[in-house]
This record gives C-alpha cells, structure tokens and sequence, in this order.
C-alpha cells in the first residue's frame, strides 16, 4: 500500500470528514447524482436491501473493493436459495443490529454454514416498539395520534439523534468499524430489519471515512428508498386489506430514508463534535491506525 495513501489519510482525509458537517455543507441540497450505476445489489427472496458497498470512487480516484463489506435488511426470512446465494460471498460473519423485540418478533438471522452470527444491538430509540403498538390498536384514530401530524418524521429524527449521543450506540458503531479494519480478506455483513437506518448510518460513516464523496455517500444512504419501495408498498396494502390501519400510509416516514433524518444526526455531530472526524476518532474512540487499516483493506 503506498505510504501517500496514510498520509492523505491524516490530511485530505480527515478535512474531507471535517467538510462532511460544515454549516455550508449541511445547507446544501443532497442528492444521489451518479451513485445508482456504482450500486451491486444482491438480489435474494427474503431480503430486498442486500448490497455490496463496494465499487464507490474516492475522491482520489481509487475505488472501494468489491466483495468484503456487505450492508443488508433482516435475513430471518432467507429461502434454501438465498442461502445458497449468501454462500457464494464467503461471509465469515453477519453482524446484526436488532434489537431484542425485533429478533423476537422476526427471528433469528438464517445463515449459510460457516458464517459467525453476532449479535451487536443497537437501539431505535422505542421505534419498532412503537410501529407494533399503532399497528396492534387497530384504532385509527390513536394511530393518527401516535403517527399523524409530522410525529412518525419526528420520531425518526430523534432515533437518528441517538446515533450520536447514545454512549452505547456510539460504542457498538466504533466496535462495529474496528471490526472492518481487521478481518484482512474476510467478508463481513451486517444489519438491521429494514436495513435503511443504523445500517444506513453505518455505511455513510463507512464510506465517507474511506474518502468516498459526500453526495455519493448520501446516495448510497438514499437508496435504501429504492430497494425497499415495492415491498414496502406491499407492507401497507396488507395493513390495510386485513383491517389493521385505515390509513397504513401514516408509516411511510418510518419506512423510508430521508435527508433531513441524516442531516438531523450530522447536526448532532456538529454541535457534540464539530466534524465527523472527531465524532469517529472520540466519540467512537477510533485510532488514527484503525482509519488507516480501514483504508489499506477496502481501497484499492
């Protein structure tokens, strides 16, 4: 690995993750130009949020390597053929993000032989909790209450707070990233159920310490929205066919990804940290030779 890429790694680097929370960045329209070409989606039955984050561009031109770290949704509901397909990518572990509830409720990952389950929870703060009590009432009007009015949107937004003041959260992050820098050429994966929010912020803090461009790391965040659209609609149409939600369009904020939910955790950044390169090195408490492994294992 040459020694420029270390030391664009405590240079450039490091004002790339600085400019990633600057005032003038946040006010910034972010969009996803160019990002869903650089995309390789595994395509499986039981999961629809499975992706490779390989293939991004860095700012100086290397490009993140295919084939070591994989972002995905639940895997409880895996067929025998998805398994077969999970095991062509040489996992040696499937870190998982859910909570209790959640594993309770959807159950435990399925994985192919060989492949390490680790349970790493990280809290959404009472969202899924919170889904299945509107959903259970089945009264639409104490679901307009808990759900209506920009509430589902602001419920996020404060799970997304979470990710940066939550000493626990930040913990299972930083174990989470530490982790990557040290498995050489083992493949690796994790998740949460919808695989869109702490997976998804785990990948923009992923990408972005590699040196991958703001935007393009925002549309990899973004495009959770199109993996997960048909079967989210599918989602809401069974609410409302089998008597649960009158109005099932009332979860569309907790089932999509959105900037202001990302801005909402880089704004925490900002005012806890000032850049995302303190909120990684002390909130995370990553060393500057873990952003440098980081590097040296997924750029090439």
């Amino acid at each position: 690995m040459p020694l420029s890429r270390r030391a664009l790694l405590s240079t450039a680097t490091a004002a790339v993750l600085t400019a990633a929370v600057a005032p003038t960045a946040l006010a910034r329209p972010r969009t996803a130009t160019a990002t869903a070409t650089a995309i390789r989606h595994i395509p499986l039955q039981g999961a629809v949020n499975v992706r490779d984050l390989g293939g991004y561009l860095t700012y100086t031109g290397d490009r993140v390597r295919h084939g070591l770290v994989y972002r995905a949704d639940a895997l409880s509901k895996l067929t025998d053929a998805d398994l077969t397909t999970l095991a062509g990518l040489r996992l040696g572990r499937a870190v998982d993000f859910r909570i209790p509830l959640e594993v309770q409720y959807d159950g435990a990952d399925r994985l192919p032989a060989g492949v390490a389950p680790v349970s790493r929870p990280i809290t959404d703060n009472g969202l899924f909790g919170q889904l299945l009590a509107a959903i259970g009432s089945r009264d639409p009007v104490r679901q307009e209450q808990m759900l209506g009015g920009g509430r589902a949107a602001a419920f996020m937004r404060e799970v997304y707070r979470t990710f940066v003041t939550s000493a626990a959260n930040r913990a299972q992050f930083g174990t989470t990233l530490r982790e990557l820098a040290g498995l050489g050429s083992t493949p690796s994966l994790y998740h949460c159920t919808s695989g869109k929010d702490r997976t998804g912020w785990t990948s923009y803090l992923l990408l972005t310490a590699l040196g991958v461009p703001e935007a393009t790391a925002v549309g990899d965040y973004l495009a959770s929205n199109t993996f997960r659209a048909a079967y989210d609609a599918k989602v809401r149409e069974g609410l409302k066919q089998g008597g649960l939600m009158q109005n099932p369009d009332l979860i569309i904020p907790l089932q999509e990804v959105r900037t202001e939910y990302l801005n909402t955790a880089l704004d925490e950044v900002r005012a806890g940290y000032g850049s995302l390169f303190r909120y990684l090195t002390e909130g995370l408490g990553l060393e500057l030779r873990t952003l440098a492994q980081l590097q040296d294992r997924l750029v090439d």
